[in-house]
């Protein structure tokens, strides 16, 4: 988005918008809400915004055992049981496990059980070596993946944590990832679950109209089969 679009956007000069930027003219509590709607920025960023320019944060970030957020969580427990029998789970902005169904247990079986003691990081668990990593037939591709991921995220919120976590999971053994087939139309995960071999996509569900820093940073990711035969084995129950 321009400079001029911007200001367009919310309503003042181009001029007072310079002035903004750079120092020369402070902001009001309205302009910066206003600029943070345009650039569609989540909660966390707005806070940190209206903090930079001298106001109070909008937007609560309550921990996520907060009665207030109960609601919200019984409606994730309740989407994440409408995926079974596909695995599905809930995270925090650090990939850090809120919630999952039972479909995720085979998922995760042979794990170390370091791996599993909470807080649990999920993306962690996926590629140590003593997590899923030996099990995924494609770790290199997958590890790709998720790397490219993280990076986008890092490169939105400038997190320190997830830097920190982005340099360790790159630290962890995977292999090259294999060429790609020209016809591919997404990066599954193909892993061993007792003896078979399943495919999945991911997909990404987020609260569409959050007005709480921790609710707006919940993703629940679902697995969901890549092909006929995974669909069959865990229709049937593996």
């Amino acid at each position: 988005m321009s400079q001029l679009d911007l200001a367009l956007d919310v309503a003042v000069s181009t001029r007072h918008l310079s002035f903004v930027e750079t120092g020369r003219s402070k902001p009001s509590r309205g302009l910066v809400l206003r600029m943070a709607e345009k650039l569609r920025m989540p909660p966390r960023e707005r806070n940190q915004m209206l903090v930079a320019a001298g106001f109070a944060p909008a937007f609560p970030e309550r921990p996520i055992d907060d009665p207030a957020l109960a609601d919200a969580l019984a409606v994730i427990e309740r989407l994440l049981i409408g995926y079974q029998p596909f695995p599905a789970l809930a995270v925090d902005r650090h990939w850090t496990l809120v919630r999952n169904n039972a479909a995720l247990a085979p998922l995760i079986a042979g794990a170390a059980p370091s791996l599993l003691v909470p807080p649990v990081n999920v993306l962690r668990l996926s590629l140590h070596p003593d997590g899923l990593a030996r099990r995924i037939a494609n770790l290199g591709e997958w590890k790709a993946h998720i790397c490219h991921r993280l990076e986008s995220q890092i490169d939105a919120s400038g997190d320190p944590q997830l830097a920190d976590l982005l340099a360790e999971l790159r630290s962890y053994p995977a292999g090259p990832a294999r060429q790609r087939r020209p016809d591919a139309i997404a990066v599954p995960l193909v892993i061993d679950v007792g003896g078979k071999k399943l495919s999945f996509l991911s997909m990404t569900t987020m609260f569409g109209t959050p007005i709480d820093v921790t609710l707006a940073e919940i993703a629940i990711e679902a697995f969901l089969p890549a092909d006929a035969a995974t669909a069959e084995l865990l229709l049937k129950g593996i």
